[in-house]
């Protein structure tokens, strides 16, 4: 769908992404979260069709095959009680990682547990790009409490955000005066960030293309002794380990939480379990590390919603 704003404004493109589908848990009760049920989001979403038109090229413009991908990702991992909650959570994200201008989405039920409705319920909002510096503030963009409790203890110094994302840890520990770079395979989520750290006047933020599993007998060098610090977020990948160990200073703090076994077998996410850590492996994986602070189980966010089941690790070399 393809419009003139006027005979000289830019040319817009807007794309529509119709039933993506996945397993999630919303529920207002606490017994219909606890299973999993089949969910639908439509987008529409609106941005600039220009250099596409011009180059014919995929990276001009959004892949909605990414969008579907992370949609998925994030509605398979959130636990709420509303629909609108969901929604919201996957909105701003998009958001924030997509150059996204308006977005309107349809988050629904197909199969929804009340007797007399045989087809999908659910709520539509819509999202404008004016709204980013409210997107900036979401709980979707804020650190995890878990950094903010631990990330004060790493000493000045060069940190890594390993598969960073977007970067919401990287920006705030960039704000925290420390050198960091963001690392990711991801150009998109890249991208993003870098902006972010322009618009914020980061110039302490650096970022990195890497896409560490090209080769698991010999994953890429870190670097050694590098980094005070090196944080990650739900990412998982153990040959990487030993090039983390090597990449930290003496001194240097791993702060890392993933996916434990138990997210797998209450939520089947993510799908694959080899993508979870078993009970206490994080413990294994880190060895040769002084370990400060270990926990495994499932923890309320700030908002008090239930989180997914993750190991969290605070370990320092010695």
């Amino acid at each position: 769908m393809l419009w003139w704003l006027s005979d000289n404004a830019p040319m817009d493109e807007g794309l529509i992404v119709e039933g993506i589908s996945f397993q999630g848990h919303c529920g207002v009760s606490q017994e219909e979260r606890s299973q999993p049920q089949p969910l639908l989001v439509d987008l529409e979403f609106s941005c600039s069709a220009e250099n596409a038109i011009q180059t014919d090229a995929i990276s001009k413009t959004i892949d909605y095959a990414q969008v579907s991908s992370r949609v998925v990702d994030i509605g398979r991992s959130e636990s709420c009680a509303l629909l609108e909650t969901l929604g919201d959570r996957i909105s701003r994200t998009l958001l924030a990682e997509f150059p996204i201008e308006t977005l309107r989405i349809w988050v629904r039920k197909s199969k929804p547990p009340l007797e007399h409705v045989i087809g999908s319920v659910g709520v539509r909002l819509t999202y404008h790009r004016s709204q980013l510096s409210k997107i900036e503030d979401s709980s979707s963009s804020r650190p995890s409490p878990f950094l903010l409790k631990y990330g004060q203890h790493i000493p000045q110094g060069r940190v890594l955000d390993l598969a960073c994302g977007a970067g919401r840890h990287a920006i705030h520990l960039a704000k925290q005066s420390y050198e960091v770079v963001g690392l990711d395979r991801n150009p998109e989520a890249l991208a993003t960030l870098s902006r972010a750290a322009q618009d914020k006047h980061l110039k302490n933020l650096t970022v990195r293309e890497l896409d560490l599993e090209t080769d698991v007998d010999n994953p890429p060098s870190l670097g050694e002794n590098e980094f005070t610090g090196v944080v990650i977020f739900y990412y998982l990948y153990r040959p990487i380990f030993p090039n983390i160990i090597h990449a930290l200073k003496p001194g240097g703090l791993l702060i890392y939480e993933t996916f434990l076994i138990d997210n797998h077998h209450h939520f089947q996410h993510p799908r694959r379990k080899e993508f979870c850590l078993d009970y206490n492996e994080l413990l294994s994986l880190a060895h040769g590390l002084r370990v400060l602070h270990y926990e495994e189980g499932q923890h309320p966010d700030q908002a008090g919603q239930e989180t997914p089941f993750t190991a969290r690790l605070v370990a320092q070399k010695v």
